[in-house]
């Protein structure tokens, strides 16, 4: 591995990361809207799995499938460095000053990749540093080698573009900084509610059940909390789509049009990879095909990702009037 201050990608073909993080049949190019049910960009951070804390984080091989899990509500940019070349750690601190000005846009991957041999392997890295954007689940390598920051700021302003169409526009709520000259009166970014924060790590970590688990006791404790009601509803989602085989779930559901668990578990996927109002159209028409308690399933199951997606989308909206519609 060498040090190759150039802007010629470094990776070769393709990045296949499900070894990593299994394959939860998100789309890369996925229509704009993706299913988080984030604040759109501008809005206020977010917290629970619609926002997340510190502006950077470290990725390791245990804990890269929760980022790229996370990358489907809130962008990252990961940094492959390595300690052998110090100038590629410098570097990793340029791209967090440089990201300090988006207002938590997009979270930071500090990745050593001397300590973390899948990554490495993963990604095929030849040179260091490497610069690669995480949107829905997916990599969008940009760059090798060392940039300057008036460079930084063209791709990174891509990329954000880039999520924005698919609607990943969730916030990271960024560290407190001292202010110069401000006295005594240093302001602190308000810490997150401690069942949101246990479930918020037990998402770093991997531990969607331990996540579940948080939110329904904050939930139990505040049945209005809506933030942990949409954290939980994503959580949901990922557990119901970890590990999945995308062709193998489209092809059961193509051969069975009628089976709610078949076609739940694709509208689940289309979500997922940001094909919300495909997933919206085929419960209704399930809802439309059936009747009785499997109805009541495929209603309950678009209700649920009605939270996924929030209530406030106007494609959640065009969806209930056409679920009214086929109810009655």
């Amino acid at each position: 591995m060498t040090d190759q201050p150039s802007s010629t990608p470094a990776l070769r073909g393709a990045v296949d990361l499900t070894a990593l993080t299994g394959d939860a049949g998100a789309a890369p190019g996925a229509p704009a809207g993706g299913p988080a049910g984030a604040p759109a960009a501008g809005g206020p951070a977010a917290t629970g799995v619609a926002g997340r804390s510190g502006l950077v984080v470290e990725g390791s091989d245990a804990t890269f499938s929760s980022i790229v899990n996370a990358s489907v509500t809130v962008p990252s940019v990961a940094v492959l460095w390595a300690g052998q070349f110090p100038e590629s750690r410098d570097y990793l601190d340029t791209v967090v000053e440089v990201a300090r000005s988006y207002d938590g846009r997009f979270q930071v991957v500090s990745i050593d990749v001397e300590q973390n041999p899948g990554l490495l392997q993963a990604f095929q890295v030849q040179t260091v540093p490497v610069t690669i954007g995480l949107l829905q689940g997916q990599p969008v390598p940009l760059f090798a080698g060392i940039q300057p920051a008036e460079q930084l700021r063209p791709v990174l302003d891509q990329l954000l573009q880039l999520a924005v169409q698919q609607g990943v526009t969730g916030r990271v709520t960024l560290d407190a900084t001292p202010t110069p000259d401000a006295g005594s009166a240093e302001t602190e970014e308000p810490a997150l509610p401690p069942l949101h924060q246990e479930a918020f790590d037990a998402i770093e970590r991997g531990d969607l059940e331990g996540a579940t688990a948080a939110y329904d006791k904050a939930l139990k404790e505040n049945p209005a909390d809506a933030e942990a009601e949409l954290g939980l509803a994503q959580v949901g989602l990922m557990r119901r789509t970890q590990d999945v085989d995308l062709q193998a779930a489209r092809a059961a559901a193509a051969e069975n049009p009628d089976d709610v668990a078949a076609q739940t578990l694709v509208a689940d996927l289309d979500v997922l990879g940001g094909h919300v109002e495909d997933a919206f159209t085929r419960l209704v028409d399930l809802v439309r095909s059936t009747s009785g308690e499997e109805r009541e399933a495929a209603r309950g199951h678009l209700l649920q990702l009605f939270a996924v997606v929030g209530p406030h989308d106007e494609r959640v909206r065009k969806a209930r009037t056409a679920l009214m519609s086929a109810l009655f």
